[in-house]
């Protein structure tokens, strides 16, 4: 059974910081592009980052130059280091990987990490 288990997210006032960090687990044979995207109450899944294989990283805008994705392959994990953070970055954050099991390969989703950013 593999799973995708974020985990890092809190209540932290405008402007703190938060690391989350997501774990892949399961028979897995290979790792490729792993993501984080995040839901705000009310509004539509929105992708936040993305790390390739080969540690290319891509940002959305909201985000660019606030938030650091990075990866560890060895460990089969996705981390995003979240700085100067906003009230309007509160959402449930959602680690995405696309694995590879003996079944091939299959884009896997977390169960989500809360983070609110509140004073």
């Amino acid at each position: 059974q593999v799973q995708l288990v974020e985990s890092g997210g809190g209540l932290v006032q405008p402007g703190g910081s938060l690391r989350l960090s997501c774990v892949a687990s399961g028979s897995i044979v290979d790792t490729n592009r792993m993501a984080w995207f995040r839901q705000a109450p009310g509004k539509q899944r929105e992708w936040v980052a993305t790390v390739t294989f080969g540690n290319r990283k891509t940002y959305a805008d909201s985000v660019k130059g606030r938030f650091t994705i990075s990866r560890d392959n060895a460990k089969k994990s996705v981390y995003l280091q979240m700085n100067s953070l906003k009230p309007e970055d509160t959402a449930v954050y959602y680690c995405n990987a696309d694995l590879r099991t003996s079944d091939g390969w299959r884009t896997y989703w977390g169960q989500g990490t809360q983070v609110t950013v509140s004073s």
